[in-house]
């Protein structure tokens, strides 16, 4: 062989040797970053090591154990990348600005801290969640009801699974209403027209003494005079539960409360029967009120979206309203709301927002 072929020769095998140190240096550097304990050596981490140790993901019964590069590091090689790119400057921020080196400061930036990886997860369809978890693999047969619904939702509207699942290893950033969103609620109550001739209580408000009307409540005006009015509620009436008033003739959103004036001054129309044997009747009472009401819901839904932000969504995607019955409606307030801090007043102006939108409402 001629000294020039030798000399190629070797050029190709250092060139390949280098290549192959090069590849496998950076692969093994990839990987040794991506171990839990290098996660754990910075000590911002600390807090959401903790939060993790007391999640699903860290301990159940079968023993299975998702580590931080499980769900935050993408296995495709693109996604592999720009992930490990991303991560730089989390080492900046880390020995650099100590963005989060405190419990104060990790807390001022959760919000931002998990906006940004839901982002990311939403951007690879979360990938890493699909790594152990499929749709098409689940027995959806031996999952509870509600998360059968929910999943076919999710398959049936292109929903990714950070959209639901937030919180689940980590503490999800706790959204705070604004203090002052109730007050511009009820200041538009003394917006509302002398002549209006439908109006709406925000709060519970009382109708004489003939029981209490519910926030939402469509009232026909029949006369006004200032802030006292004559309405009328129209609403349907139960047989075995006439002290309550409904919505519609079986949908049981509670529109009001009787006492046993407001059920003998009911003008009532034929019972009939529904395809359950219930039995309904539509009704109407007629009386005076003295509180503050609006005369369009705008400022009430506006209101209540703004409480489905809060409360709802920081944990999971909106659910529209027309997603569940206005029956269902009712229960599915009641049991997530217990979940939550949120008032119980609250909890009541969202739930009548969510049965008002409901799928069997006419217009929804």
């Amino acid at each position: 062989m001629s000294i020039k072929k030798r000399y190629i020769a070797a050029m190709v095998a250092v060139g390949i040797g280098v290549g192959w140190l090069t590849l496998g240096g950076t692969a093994a550097v990839m990987h040794y970053t991506s171990d839990t304990e290098f996660c754990l050596s910075c000590h911002s981490m600390e807090i959401p090591y903790k939060e993790y140790q007391g999640s699903v993901h860290f301990s159940n019964a079968k023993g299975i154990r998702a580590e931080c590069s499980d769900c935050h590091i993408p296995k495709e090689p693109m996604d592999y990348l720009i992930t490990k790119i991303r991560a730089s400057k989390d080492i900046y921020h880390e020995f650099v600005t100590g963005k989060i080196d405190t419990p104060e400061k990790y807390e001022a930036h959760r919000t931002e801290l998990a906006e940004m990886v839901w982002e990311q997860f939403r951007e690879n369809d979360s990938a890493t969640c699909r790594s152990c978890h499929d749709f098409d693999a689940m027995e959806e047969f031996e999952q509870s009801r509600d998360a059968a619904k929910m999943h076919a939702y999710a398959k049936a509207n292109d929903q990714t699974c950070i959209d639901c699942h937030k919180g689940v290893a980590h503490f999800a950033p706790e959204a705070e209403l604004d203090s002052k969103a109730f007050d511009t609620l009820m200041a538009f109550t003394k917006q509302t027209s002398a002549d209006a001739k439908v109006v709406y209580p925000v709060t519970a408000i009382n109708m004489g003494d003939f029981g209490t009307l519910n926030p939402t409540a469509k009232l026909e005006v029949v006369e006004a005079e200032g802030d006292n009015r004559t309405v009328t509620l129209n609403a349907f009436q139960m047989k075995g539960a006439e002290q309550v008033l409904y919505m519609g003739e079986g949908q049981r959103a509670i529109v009001a409360t009787l006492t046993e004036q407001g059920q003998e001054a009911l003008k009532t129309g034929e019972y009939k029967a529904d395809a359950y044997g219930n039995e309904w009747r539509s009704v109407a009472l007629t009386g005076g009120i003295d509180s503050p009401v609006v005369d369009t819901l705008e400022p009430v839904w506006s209101y209540a979206d703004e409480l489905d932000n809060v409360y709802c969504s920081t944990c999971h995607a909106k659910i529209p309203g027309e997603h569940f019955t206005v029956n269902a409606w009712g229960p599915v307030a009641k049991g997530m709301g217990a979940r939550t801090d949120i008032s119980p007043e609250n909890l009541e102006l969202l739930t009548k927002y969510f049965q008002n939108h409901a799928k069997d409402v006419v217009g929804h």
